[in-house]
């Protein structure tokens, strides 16, 4: 489905990713390992139209997104949730959403369809629909977050950390949410720091260090590599 050859990104003057490699599976979830200061980030956001690639290649379902806006890139079906959440916390949960529609514009019948179908996800929501989203949890905030990204009715959909600063309950539930959308056949590409979790459940896994690929394998080949079990799993 996505396919990321010899990419070269950064800020300004500075190379944050070098010559980086990656193919995710449609339907398949696909983690991201590294470090803070590794490139998660910056891929994610390369990928998603928000920094402009210095070099290489990004395509998407055979066509190059690697030059496209980032609401054309909605528009071709990928959708990302960014770490820190990004929310507008006076509005309500249900604006929250809805916005994350706008590249789309879905009739209003399939708008309450996908609406639906984040809060059988995440049925608090529901709950809180009419509430500022700032008033929320920050676990209920993340849940949001992801809920808005699934508003566009991804192919693709990208996790930059959605359990940072979350309690382990409620990192259980929202990583338990992110296994769901992908077994009903959403691609997702995650970086997320709890390794251990994400690995129980992804199909393949890139380890990044110092923007550069450093190891790549099946989730559990990753799982059993002394390398990944003892700077990310704690053995």
């Amino acid at each position: 489905m996505l396919e990321v050859r010899d990419l070269c990104a950064g800020y300004d003057t500075v190379d944050v990713l070098h010559n980086v490699n990656i193919t995710a599976e449609a339907g398949r979830l696909t983690l991201v390992l590294g470090a803070n200061g590794s490139g998660k980030s910056t891929l994610f956001r390369t990928i998603s139209g928000l920094v402009r690639g210095r070099s290489g290649s990004i395509t998407f379902e055979d066509k190059s997104i690697s030059k496209l806006s980032s609401n054309r890139i909605v528009r071709a079906g990928i959708a990302h949730a960014p770490e820190g959440r990004h929310l507008f916390p006076q509005l309500s949960v249900e604006k929250n959403l809805t916005l994350g529609n706008y590249a789309r514009r879905s009739s209003k019948s399939e708008l309450k369809e996908l609406l639906t179908r984040v809060f059988d996800l995440f049925p608090i929501l529901q709950e809180k629909r009419s509430q500022a989203a700032g008033s929320l949890s920050g676990g209920q905030q993340q849940m949001v977050a992801i809920g808005r990204a699934l508003m566009s009715d991804p192919k693709l959909l990208i996790l930059d950390e959605p359990s940072m600063g979350l309690a382990p309950m409620v990192t259980e539930q929202v990583l338990q949410a992110v296994a769901e959308v992908n077994s009903e056949g959403t691609g997702v590409l995650l970086a997320e720091q709890n390794a251990q979790a994400a690995l129980g459940f992804a199909h393949y896994g890139y380890v990044l260090a110092e923007g550069r690929v450093v190891l790549s394998g099946a989730a559990s080949d990753l799982q059993n590599d002394p390398e990944v079990q003892k700077a990310y799993l704690g053995v």
